[in-house]
């Protein structure tokens, strides 16, 4: 239960919308139970009057057209508060979650989890935590607040049945919900794991299916993701037995209050102290009143998954970031040299990718780190951006150790452009203003110059404004490359690193776009990964990173 109080917070800028959804269930539970009873009472009544008693039909009647039109009015507005108010909720929990995971995401290689992991707990697990309330805390509240005021009113009517009512009340509201919970937070946690699992094992299948058709391993990757998908349906099955269990459970506390009631009952009538019509109207909204401990306790059976999802959730937010902020800042000073003395790092410390690497690059100097992949050339990069720390050596930014610079002054001061940099689904507009939110038309279109984009954009129809599409669909590699170097150039970064940025372009698209690159960037650092020919002027000095050391080539 910590787990899901750990939101509480969340919950709580909510509490206006919640609160409401809360009144409107009661009063649709309300008039449920109400309109039962007095269509109970009205037609025996009815039944029993002569038509020269001059019984009034019309009263009644209407009092039951009336609550039929409640019902539905409330229910209508209780579902529409209830899902906005819970929708909000969820938007707030998946923001709040974006916040906490990228300081968290440790840099790939490092104890990264799998997409289909991070997939698995952007979707499922913040949808789980809607069960929190929506579907468990506003039933349970709402069968207490009937279930109360049923047993008041019998304690009025008819005290004799009121005893027996409000135990087979606790019974069904109270302890089967309280066992259930407790019974199914283990499969609901089972159910969450194996969620994120298959998950994981569908856009496996999904990235690698050219592979798995190539090496003919798509037998064994469908036997695998059937193998998670059975141990998903087992434990539902399990967690939906214990939820239909207690669901009869509470019938047959509903069926209990029931006979209690027509039991006293009909002893009050046999000594005149109750008419028909009345224990007719008061067994009717005495079934009314357990109308929804059913419905109540199959939702009651997944605040297992939705604490088990807020416990996932609550470890993300709690887990210490994987490089952190210094406790002492030190402002960065000017400069953009940047010098590696002695670095050493392996994502696995026992087997380092770099070993005692030492490397200057002065300001405004262009250099190429070559090799082959896996050599470590991401790995360097990732190390200038501060995405990972040494294990032993420094990095420095003009004269600073980067673990005693703020992050914001380290990453305002060095761009990147990774090669797998994405084009949001967005505008063109939009796209560059990632680089600098405050950049102006001419600032847009002098990086598009820079990038040799301009022309493209002057050709699409509604220009800047141009929607690109879901990943950049509309353009071409080319350009959605050229597009995310237009980016980098529009920060005011002193320091451009760019990792592999050709990479899945052919030939001709590769050498324009490096030849590009230092006219492009003029006047800034740059640091570049590649394994790509580079054409004559393009680089200042190159590398090769060679068994974790840098030998120069120049």
């Amino acid at each position: 239960m910590s787990n899901l109080l750990f939101f509480a917070p969340l919950f709580r800028r909510q509490a206006g919308r919640l609160g409401l959804a809360l009144l409107l269930a009661i009063a649709t539970l309300a008039f449920g139970a109400l309109l039962l009873g007095v269509s109970g009472w009205f037609l025996t009544a009815a039944f029993l009057t002569t038509a020269a008693a001059g019984f009034n039909l019309f009263g009644p009647s209407s009092l039951v057209r009336g609550l039929s039109l409640a019902r539905i009015l409330s229910r209508y507005a209780e579902r529409l508060v209830g899902h906005d108010a819970t929708l909000r909720l969820l938007a707030e929990i998946r923001a709040w979650l974006f916040a906490s995971l990228f300081p968290r995401i440790p840099f790939a290689g490092a104890g990264a989890p799998r997409r289909g992991e991070l997939v698995s707990r952007l979707t499922a697990d913040v949808e789980a935590l809607d069960t929190a309330f929506l579907t468990a805390v506003i039933p349970l509240a709402g069968a207490w607040a009937l279930g109360g005021a049923t047993a008041a009113l019998l304690g009025w009517l008819l005290p004799a049945a009121a005893p027996a009512y409000g135990a087979a009340l606790l019974l069904s509201a109270g302890l089967l919900p309280a066992a259930l919970a407790l019974r199914s937070r283990r499969e609901g946690g089972v159910v969450v794991e194996a969620s994120g699992v298959l998950r994981s094992a569908v856009l496996d299948g999904i990235e690698g299916h050219a592979e798995l058709i190539a090496f003919s391993a798509t037998g064994r990757a469908e036997a695998a993701l059937a193998g998670a998908a059975r141990r998903l349906a087992a434990a539902r099955r399990r967690l939906a037995r214990h939820a239909a269990i207690a669901a009869a459970g509470a019938q047959l506390c509903g069926g209990l209050a029931l006979l209690s009631v027509l039991w006293f009952g009909l002893r009050a009538l046999q000594a005149g102290e109750i008419g028909g019509p009345l224990l007719a109207g008061l067994l009717l909204a005495t079934l009314g009143s357990f109308e929804a401990h059913a419905a109540l306790l199959r939702n009651v059976a997944r605040l297992g998954s939705a604490t088990a999802a807020a416990g996932r959730l609550r470890a993300i937010g709690t887990a210490p970031p994987a490089v952190a902020e210094p406790a002492r800042p030190i402002p960065l000073p000017p400069g953009a040299e940047l010098r590696l003395d002695g670095v050493t790092y392996g994502h696995d410390p026992a087997r380092p990718v770099l070993r005692g690497l030492d490397l200057v690059v002065p300001a405004g100097t262009r250099i190429a780190i070559l090799g082959p992949s896996g050599s470590g050339k991401s790995t360097l990069l990732a190390l200038l951006l501060r995405l990972a720390d040494p294990q032993r050596g420094v990095v420095r930014l003009a004269g600073t150790d980067l673990r005693a610079v703020p992050l914001a002054e380290l990453h305002a001061r060095i761009a990147l452009l990774s090669q797998d940099a994405p084009v949001f689904l967005d505008t063109l507009r939009q796209n560059l203003l990632i680089g600098r939110p405050d950049a102006t038309d001419a600032d847009l279109w002098q990086a598009l110059e820079e990038a040799r984009l301009a022309d493209f954009a002057r050709s699409l129809p509604q220009g800047l404004e141009t929607p690109l599409g879901e990943a950049g669909r509309s353009l071409s590699a080319g350009q959605a490359r050229r597009l995310c170097l237009a980016r980098a150039l529009l920060s005011r970064a002193a320091i451009l690193v760019l990792d592999e940025p050709t990479s899945g372009l052919d030939p001709e698209t590769e050498h324009a776009f490096l030849a590009d690159l230092s006219r492009a960037a003029r006047g800034r650092s740059i640091v570049i990964a590649t394994h790509a020919m580079l054409p004559p002027g393009a680089v200042d000095r190159r590398y090769r990173l060679v068994e974790g050391v840098l030998e120069p080539l120049d």
